[in-house]
């Protein structure tokens, strides 16, 4: 394992140079030990890492408030079937325990009956041994992972449109040199604040930044136009966009002639959408569409960025495609500070889907269904590619087919707080009790592991070493900077240790960085290429973007400036249509319900609601005093909100700065996802987590 860091690297004697446990920025920071014997850990900056210069975040500053942490988890927890109570054991006892009742329920109902569900905060090293002991070891096609709820409509925008997806073809850093930045459904300042000051730099030349969301959130008052339209209504607000552009001769015809195809269609849907349409479906004023069109036609560089509040809806796919289309149609995408972009939400959002965690993917961004796909990445593991399973279901579908007649009996989650996290939150809750075996690995005794057979206790980000891959496609190394607890295994421990008791012949490597370099191997020719990219080199470089096939290649900062990914080297525009929500308001549900994070959480919860130095309101509704006055809210006392699938109580929070016909709740306690709504995106299969129609009363 490489050592930890110190100060050639770090800047700092002792100091661990490392990189923040929460988003998909991957902040860079340094632990010192710090305390008595130095059990403790003190966070420090780490002025030389590109990404965020030093500044962390109040998460970033407290990330070590849960070593030591009386809730932590230290021994194997077995539920005696006798009195319901899980009750300590030892390690071979648990691992031997799940491995049998793993064989017993595949031999009863086939390799299919074990379900395997990671996350997008697991090290790129845990993303795909996990993949390989779901197809390997378990030969179950039966994987997916949170990460399906968090990117996968830009992803699948991204694959449609440029061949590939990165959700940053360039660094996060370029953003400062648009002149104009589209922020589409982000609350930047508020979920990643460190890069928040690359949009004050933007201000600074003389650019404009514009924020796009029903709330007028912190990200809002940095912005020079705020647009509040009605939730999912964002692909309509882009054909508008489109539409004005084209009307004005406003379209880069040059660009799109060279560098695209499929602007006929595109342009001809377009053409449906004027602006007083536009204005009836998204409340959108015909004033405040031309004067964002101006802005877009008249930057030298403009950019756009999307996040959860666009892409988490039954269109997602369709609205982020829609968006690119209009950065197509400037001219942008390939052009230094400009362009499209993602701005991914959870630590390894981008790598935990790369490497083998989806249910249609193997290691490389290689699709599951491809033969040469399966023979590759056979190879590597040493198998015969045809007992690789075919493709399985998506996250949310793999959770509602639990203890069905054709579903998984057992399921393993890895780095996911699904009762929380997920849509329809009670029906998944019941799909879990329904299950023969439920085991869960965690650190501490989340929501989830509260109702597992097994939970197994594993180590936290400061305990281990290993590679993510930041928002940006940089590749960059998590350091151990501490010893677990004793009692306590690492995930690739607990991987290795069922794969050995399931009786695999393939290698599963317990070490991250001989893990890494077989990822290396099997990822090599593939969309997502880490072959040339080694920890040395991670270290050196301060991260290494992808693709980068070899180690004479410089990896890749920016993409697209000669061609795009498709075979022709050209983008494609793609013809998309707002067709509106999946659940649409009516006179029992009158008003939207919209969700998201607040600053001091991250997620579940289940490790920032236990760090004391980060503030823990609870739950609360956000509406606006028009629609407080005619339920009879008053601020700070309880308000119902009420879906078709649940309930929720909470503090009102009475604001100006909301849509008066929406609601909006934080989702990092349980509540908000027992009322989201369970419609699936057809392409990305994303939950419509974003918007449902609900109603409130006092």
């Amino acid at each position: 394992m490489t050592p930890p860091v110190t100060q050639a690297a770090a800047g700092a004697p002792d100091a661990t140079a490392t990189h923040c446990p929460y988003c998909s920025l991957q902040c860079g920071m340094q632990l010192v030990a710090s305390g008595p014997r130095g059990r403790s850990l003190e966070v420090q900056p780490w002025p030389e890492f590109p990404v965020n210069e030093g500044g962390l975040c109040r998460k970033g500053w407290t990330s070590t408030g849960l070593r030591g942490h009386r809730e932590r988890l230290t021994t194997p927890l077995v539920r005696d079937r006798a009195t319901g109570e899980l009750r300590a054991a030892e390690w071979d006892e648990a691992l031997d325990l799940v491995a049998d009742r793993l064989r017993a329920l595949q031999a009863a109902h086939g390799a299919d009956a074990v379900g395997v569900f990671g996350g997008g905060g697991l090290t790129n090293e845990k993303a795909y041994l996990l993949g390989k002991l779901a197809r390997v070891a378990l030969g179950t096609s039966q994987i997916d992972y949170n990460g399906r709820w968090c990117m996968s409509s830009a992803a699948s925008a991204g694959n449609q449109a440029f061949g590939i997806d990165r959700g940053l073809p360039f660094p996060l850093a370029d953003v400062e040199q648009a002149d104009v930045v589209v922020l589409v459904g982000s609350n930047l300042a508020e979920t990643m604040p460190p890069a928040a000051r690359h949009l004050d730099r933007v201000r600074e030349r003389g650019g404009q930044v514009v924020c796009i969301d029903p709330r007028r959130t912190p990200t809002a008052e940095r912005s020079d136009v705020v647009l509040q339209p009605v939730p999912g209504t964002d692909l309509a607000l882009a054909l508008g966009v489109l539409h004005l552009l084209d009307a004005r001769v406003a379209v880069d015809e040059e660009y799109v002639a060279a560098r695209t195809s499929g602007w006929e269609d595109v342009r001809a849907t377009a053409a449906g959408w004027w602006p007083e349409r536009v204005e009836r479906t998204t409340g959108i004023g015909t004033a405040e569409l031309h004067a964002l069109v101006d802005l877009l036609a008249g930057a030298e560089r403009a950019m756009v960025l999307t996040a959860r509040g666009a892409e988490q809806h039954s269109q997602g796919t369709a609205t982020v495609l829609a968006w690119i289309d209009v950065a197509l149609a400037l001219g942008m995408p390939g052009k230094p500070g400009a362009g499209y972009g993602c701005l991914t939400g959870q630590g390894n959002g981008q790598g935990g889907r790369e490497h083998g965690q989806k249910s249609d993917q193997l290691p490389g961004y290689r699709m599951i269904d491809d033969p040469a796909a399966r023979e590759h990445v056979a190879a590597v593991w040493g198998v015969d590619p045809a007992t690789l399973p075919g493709k399985g279901r998506s996250a949310y579908e793999l959770l509602d087919a639990l203890g069905q007649p054709d579903g998984p009996r057992s399921l393993l989650v890895f780095g996911s707080n699904i009762v929380v996290s997920a849509p329809r939150a009670t029906h998944v809750s019941e799909r879990l009790a329904a299950l023969d075996l439920l085991v869960v690995c965690d650190m501490v005794m989340s929501e989830t592991a509260a109702l597992a057979d097994v939970v197994l206790p594993v180590t936290q980000w400061a305990e281990e070493t290993g590679t993510m891959t930041n928002l940006e496609g940089r590749v960059i190394l998590r350091r151990q900077a501490a010893s677990a607890p004793a009692g306590v295994r690492s995930d690739l421990q607990v991987i290795a240790g069922l794969a050995e008791r399931l009786g695999s012949t393939a290698t599963f490597p317990t070490d991250p960085e001989e893990v890494f370099a077989e990822l290396a191997r099997a990822s090599a020719g593939g969309k997502a290429d880490y072959a040339g990219i080694d920890y040395a080199r991670i270290t050196a470089e301060h991260g290494v973007f992808w693709p980068c096939p070899d180690h004479e290649h410089p990896g890749t900062q920016r993409m697209f400036a000669d061609r795009f990914a498709h075979a022709d080297g050209r983008a494609r525009f793609v013809d998309v249509d707002h067709v509106g929500t999946a659940e649409p308001t009516d006179a029992d549900f009158p008003v939207h319900l919209t969700t998201g994070r607040v600053l001091a959480q991250y997620q579940s919860g289940a490790q920032t609601r236990r760090v004391k130095d980060l503030p823990d309101t609870g739950p609360f509704v956000e509406l606006h005093p028009m629609l407080a006055g005619r339920v009879g809210a008053r601020d700070g006392e309880p308000v119902c909100v009420r879906t078709r699938r649940g309930t929720m109580t909470a503090p009102a929070r009475v604001v100006g700065t909301i849509r008066p016909d929406t609601v909006f709740v934080p989702f990092h306690w349980v509540g908000a996802n027992r009322l989201t709504n369970d419609a699936l995106d057809p392409s990305s299969r994303m939950p419509e987590f974003k918007v449902c129609a609900a109603a409130v009363s006092a």
